[in-house]
């Protein structure tokens, strides 16, 4: 396949424009200047189409632009725009109820509605210790929780979050994430490596730095998004949630990339048995909306009045976006996300076989990352290599983001075929043959 000649003079232009008014902090992977999308397509400002492997981090979930969205929203802004949440207005109660339908845990949810994912972690970290009454917490190498300065203190995915930002927020202790492809600590005979985790933060965490009684609670992502798309053993978390029973502690999941049906369950967490206390939500909740939720127990979200607020969280178009989002869901994507998901890991696993560079293929549903390695036996990043193939893949028109040191994830629509992921896939898998060939990969 031959490249297009990216960018392209509109592009250029527009790229030109940006560089003298646009915060330079923005960490733009290539220079795709965007016109028009719908569904799994993306079309750039001089006219090039893109096959979407990254759906706006997660976000479009139902692909873009979908016309039962587009609708809610239409008819949303006829009606008012806005009304602030000192106020209420019914959609926002109906999304409420909605979550609490689907919400991972028996007891009844109640919902704080936000802008983002990172803000959401901001009120689950306020709401932990409102309600505890303790102000330590727990969480994870590898996280990305977001940027603002208590979510940023959780991050610990790359040092660039922390540099030039310090002092942190306090009372944050971090754990190894409990990677099977990188394990780090010793695993005891026949203990699931999720264990050997947990068991480290009971006798390293509580057991010399932390009170158990001053630790509000414990946030983790379900599966790791920006650390690389890891998915833990299945011993983890309920060996967590014991941990945070036996001690009074909290258990937070950050589900804002993992959630809303991309792992083919509305959670993650489903897929591994256990209720947790505080979920946080975001990205896919309103296909491409601003919106975000902390969903919390009923017993758990007993904060008084004026303890937390804002001016735009539950804003009625964005609350009408999620509505549609949340049905179309559960009509069409749930179960489109499982089928579509493991056709595409098996695909890649057929790719890996072909490409000694692929070290690892790994996901649940379309949370999935190919991790790339210069040598499978001593399992180096590739960091280089991996790089080099999102920019091939671009060029030949299949968008696509890294992860981790060396980790391409594979993250569409959950409205994605089976037809637009094979086409996806012949791109990618060129792209790797180049990568290989141009760095002498052997």
């Amino acid at each position: 396949m031959e490249p297009m000649k990216l960018p392209g003079p509109k592009a250029r232009a527009l790229i030109k424009r940006d560089s003298s008014v646009i915060s330079p902090s923005y960490p733009r992977s290539y220079p795709l200047v965007v016109d028009h999308a719908k569904g799994s397509e993306v079309w750039d400002v001089d006219g090039n189409r893109f096959l979407d492997f990254m759906a706006g981090i997660a976000v479009t979930s139902t692909g873009h632009a979908h016309p039962k969205v587009v609708k809610a929203i239409q008819e949303q802004a006829e009606q008012f725009l806005h009304i602030s949440s000192d106020f209420y207005h019914v959609k926002w109660i109906e999304l409420a109820e909605k979550l609490d339908e689907i919400a991972p845990f028996n007891e009844a949810a109640v919902s704080f509605m936000t802008n983002s994912g990172t803000e959401a972690v901001e009120t689950a970290i306020k709401l932990a210790r409102y309600h505890t009454a303790r102000s330590n917490f727990i969480g994870f190498t590898g996280a990305f929780h977001g940027r603002t300065m208590g979510a940023v203190t959780f991050t610990a995915s790359k040092p660039s979050y922390h540099g030039g930002f310090y002092p942190l927020m306090n009372g944050v202790v971090h754990a190894p994430f409990p990677n099977p492809y990188r394990p780090v600590l010793d695993r005891k005979s026949g203990e699931d490596y999720g264990e050997t985790v947990v068991r480290y933060i009971e006798d390293q965490i509580l057991g010399h730095i932390l009170p158990p009684d001053e630790v509000a609670g414990i946030l983790v992502e379900t599966i790791q998004g920006e650390g690389g798309y890891i998915v833990p053993p299945p011993g983890f978390y309920p060996a967590l949630r014991k941990l945070c029973d036996k001690y009074g502690i909290l258990l937070m999941v950050d589900e804002v990339q993992s959630g809303m049906g991309r792992t083919g369950k509305w959670w993650a967490i489903e897929h591994f048995g256990i209720e947790p206390d505080i979920v946080t939500a975001a990205k896919g909740i309103a296909s491409g909306m601003p919106l975000g939720a902390c969903i919390a127990r009923q017993s758990v979200m007993d904060w008084e009045r004026g303890s937390h607020g804002n001016t735009y969280g539950g804003n009625p178009l964005a609350c009408a976006a999620a509505l549609a989002t949340i049905d179309l869901i559960k009509e069409e994507y749930l179960a489109n996300a499982a089928e579509v998901g493991q056709y595409t890991i098996d695909a890649l696993e057929e790719i890996q076989a072909r490409h000694p560079s692929i070290g690892d293929v790994r996901g649940i549903g379309l949370m999935i990352g190919v991790e790339f390695v210069n040598d499978r036996k001593s399992k180096e990043p590739a960091k280089e290599l991996a790089d080099r193939v999102v920019e091939l893949a671009f060029e030949r028109g299949l968008l696509t983001l890294g992860c981790g040191k060396s980790v391409l994830r594979v993250a569409p629509a959950l409205s994605i075929t089976k037809a637009e992921v094979d086409e996806g896939l012949s791109i990618f898998e060129e792209a790797v043959t180049l990568a290989e060939k141009e760095l002498n990969f052997r």
